[in-house]
């Protein structure tokens, strides 16, 4: 009588859920990219549970603050590791990840970043997936876009050195293909925190460039283009996809109209899939998703659909190789054998306070 009391109990217990998590950077002033990540991971999650979860099991997001220091980063991941998760859904720069990778490569848990790009986890046989191209796969378009339309032939490059796994990778593929174009780098600047950003500005303008490319968050990229522009008012100004949130277009004002901003995100597209996509998030967290929300809603599909199409004895890193392209809201994701992603990136420009699409 007892055990088919058990056996009843067992039989209505609820399914175990299927557990992912995220990790990115939840709070501090340049918190944008990371909250934009979340709510597009919790988006996904939520629209795939209305639809009866994987199998019937429901799916349960963890959210973790790596607060971008590598410390915090690691326990996050310990934490995350330690409640059984099946795959984690970030960091979201390029630093974090290199910084975490090894504790996911040791668990055999896959590591699906929405953007990090740094060519240094490029091609490697590990737990790294991402669902943006690395860096020396898109930047010659900012390079070719300066030196063909805008006219620029003297650039300075400004990296942010708390995340040069990204930046530097940026700046030197930007630099291999200016150059190759006939263009010159005159100098690359850095930017730390503690800075002072006025003499920063005076420092850039110094070697008198026709443009400026600044490879940073999109708050020190605000406040430096602010300090820049009341110095000239003439120089050319982009930045890098890092910066291309709503915050850079809040906090610049009309100190960053006409600024150029390369993007992840096609802001105009029309696809069935992006629309949807936009209205949901919309109406969920009544901002706008950017490029983190996109990609980040994007990279939790691909986790879940590859936990849905694993078969019996693969792993999940098996399961994301075999499966190889996936449905992304405005396009497909094709996932290489090391789990590298090519996808396209835009370039936008800033008007009336709105990303504006160049081509």
């Amino acid at each position: 009588m007892l055990a088919a009391c058990l056996l009843a109990v067992v039989a209505c217990a609820p399914p175990e859920p299927v557990r992912i998590g995220f990790l990115g950077g939840l709070s501090g002033r340049v918190a944008d990219l990371g909250i934009g990540g979340r709510n597009g991971a919790i988006l996904a999650v939520e629209l795939r549970n209305q639809q009866g979860g994987i199998d019937g099991r429901p799916i349960e997001l963890i959210a973790e603050d790596d607060q971008q220091d590598a410390e915090v980063a690691r326990k996050a991941a310990d934490r995350l590791l330690a409640r059984g998760v099946e795959a984690v859904i970030g960091p979201m720069t390029s630093a974090m990840a290199l910084v975490v990778l090894p504790q996911f490569n040791t668990a055999g848990i896959p590591l699906i970043s929405p953007t990090a790009t740094t060519n240094a986890l490029t091609a490697l046989d590990d737990q790294f997936f991402r669902v943006v191209a690395p860096t020396a796969a898109h930047v010659f378009k900012s390079a070719e876009h300066y030196f063909r339309q805008g006219g620029v032939r003297r650039v300075v490059l400004v990296c942010d050195l708390r995340n040069k796994a990204y930046s530097e990778s940026w700046a030197n593929d930007f630099r291999q293909a200016f150059e190759g174009m006939g263009g010159q780098v005159v100098d690359e600047a850095s930017i730390d925190s503690g800075d002072s950003l006025a003499a920063l500005a005076a420092s850039i303008l110094a070697s008198k460039p026709d443009g400026v490319v600044i490879i940073s968050n999109s708050v020190d990229t605000a406040l430096l283009i602010q300090q820049i522009r009341m110095r000239d008012s003439e120089v050319r100004i982009g930045t890098a996809e890092w910066a291309a949130t709503e915050r850079l277009i809040e906090l610049g004002g009309r100190a960053v109209e006409g600024v150029v901003v390369a993007q992840y995100v096609d802001r105009e597209s029309t696809a069935p899939a992006y629309q949807a996509f936009l209205r949901a998030y919309r109406q969920r967290f009544s901002h706008e998703p950017g490029f983190p929300g996109l990609t980040a809603f994007d990279a939790t599909n691909v986790a879940l659909d590859a936990i849905a199409a694993r078969s019996s004895g693969q792993t999940l890193k098996q399961a994301l190789l075999a499966h190889g392209r996936f449905a992304g809201a405005q396009s497909p994701i094709d996932i290489d054998g090391n789990g590298d992603a090519r996808r396209d990136t835009f370039l936008s420009a800033i008007h009336d306070g709105r990303f504006k699409s160049l081509y």
